[in-house]
C-alpha cells in the first residue's frame, strides 16, 4: 500500500523558515520524480518544486526560486522542501507527490506565515 506522509508544517514569522518532509513506502522511491504542492484558500493547487528521480536538476515555481530548495534521500525514501524567507503569499498546505505512471499524493501539511 502506497503511503506518502508529509510532516514539518506550521505557523512561522515572515521571514522565517521551515523543512518539511514527506516519507514514501510502498512503491520504488528512486524511479518516481518527486514534487512538491501547495494550496491556498480559494486557489487551486499549484507545483512549487519537482526533483527527478535521479535527483537531478530541480525546478521551482517563479514565486520561490531562490528561497526554497527540494532534495531528496533515496535511502529513506524521503523528499524534503526547505523553505526560507518565508511570505504570507507562501500560507498553504503543502502536497508531496509522486510521479511516474500514476502520480500518488500525501495529505498533505498545513503552512501558515503570520505575524
Amino acid at each position: 500500500q502506497v503511503h506518502l506522509v508529509e510532516s514539518g508544517g506550521g505557523l512561522v514569522q515572515p521571514g522565517g523558515s521551515l523543512r518539511l518532509s514527506c516519507a514514501t513506502s510502498g512503491f520504488t522511491f528512486s524511479y518516481y520524480a518527486m514534487s512538491w504542492y501547495r494550496q491556498a484558500p480559494g486557489k487551486e493547487r499549484e507545483l512549487v518544486a519537482l526533483i527527478p528521480s535521479t535527483g537531478g536538476t530541480a525546478t521551482y515555481a517563479d514565486p520561490v526560486k531562490g528561497r526554497f530548495t527540494v532534495s531528496r534521500d533515496n535511502a529513506k525514501n524521503t523528499v524534503y522542501l526547505q523553505m526560507n524567507s518565508l511570505k504570507a503569499d507562501d500560507t498553504a498546505v503543502y502536497y508531496c507527490s509522486a510521479t511516474q505512471l500514476r502520480q500518488y499524493w500525501g495529505q498533505g501539511t498545513q503552512v501558515t506565515v503570520s505575524s
